[in-house]
């Protein structure tokens, strides 16, 4: 169940704080047809191409549909105010904002903002590394789906969001199910007949490299657990935030 925070929700207007050295530019790749398509039609087949040839299947079946137990799990552990970063097409903020939560996602890909806003969720197109609304003051951030991949750099990443969240805020985590993945690679989104799109980073981490990325940024294990195959790290924001 979630706890009561005693921070204020933060205001889901213009916030512009100034960060404390250069950032991630915001990656094009997912505004990219292939996965505006996807998430249009609901269905892929959708993936992440290495440059080896290696697929990546992403789960679009399963982000345009309700929320299934594992992500109610993960809902029912977010406290306060909620940030969504990658939020896709919006089932886990549209389920939030249907429980009365105040919850806002932020995405690169302006279908998925769409998307998200036709489900009766509040989202905005940004990256994460972009100023966002509420900077420091949201209680909870998610980053499900393989969002801890953002970037490609899962420091820099964790930096941003103890900036992101109050201090001592919660990160609920999506790890992949293989606990020795510890990998940063260049990716493409593709279909399975489309031209890929533009090259950009992505990292991948099971529980274990997570774990010792955050415990090295400052950051606190609260829990880890798994549900329907699917493997999820907690984390408490350092009590100062970090630079990034």
């Amino acid at each position: 169940m979630s706890r009561a925070r005693t921070t204020a929700a933060p205001p889901l207007g213009p916030q512009r704080p100034t960060p404390a050295r250069p950032l991630p530019a915001a990656d094009p790749a997912w505004s990219a047809d292939p996965y505006a398509d996807a998430l249009r039609a609901g269905r892929g087949p959708l993936f992440l191409r290495r440059a080896d040839g290696w697929l990546l299947p992403l789960d679009v079946e399963r982000w345009c549909a309700e929320p299934d137990p594992a992500d109610l799990e993960v809902l029912g552990r977010c406290e306060g105010a909620v940030l969504d970063v990658g939020c896709g097409p919006g089932r886990l903020v549209a389920a939030l904002g249907a429980q009365g939560r105040r919850a806002l996602g932020v995405d690169v890909s302006e279908a998925a903002v769409a998307h998200t806003v036709r489900r009766g969720g509040r989202a905005l197109r940004a990256s994460v590394f972009d100023p966002l609304p509420g900077t420091g003051r949201w209680d909870t951030a998610l980053l499900l789906d393989g969002n801890i991949g953002i970037g490609g750099d899962p420091a820099a990443l964790l930096h941003r969001m103890a900036r992101v969240l109050t201090a001592g805020g919660l990160l609920l985590a999506e790890t992949v199910p293989y606990p020795d993945v510890d990998e940063r690679v260049t990716v493409r989104v593709t279909g399975p007949h489309d031209t890929p799109g533009a090259p950009f980073p992505w990292a991948r981490l099971g529980t274990p490299a997570l774990l010792r990325r955050a415990r090295a940024c400052g950051w606190r294990a609260a829990d880890r657990w798994s549900t329907d195959g699917r493997t999820f790290v907690a984390l408490r924001a350092p009590a100062t935030a970090t630079a990034g």
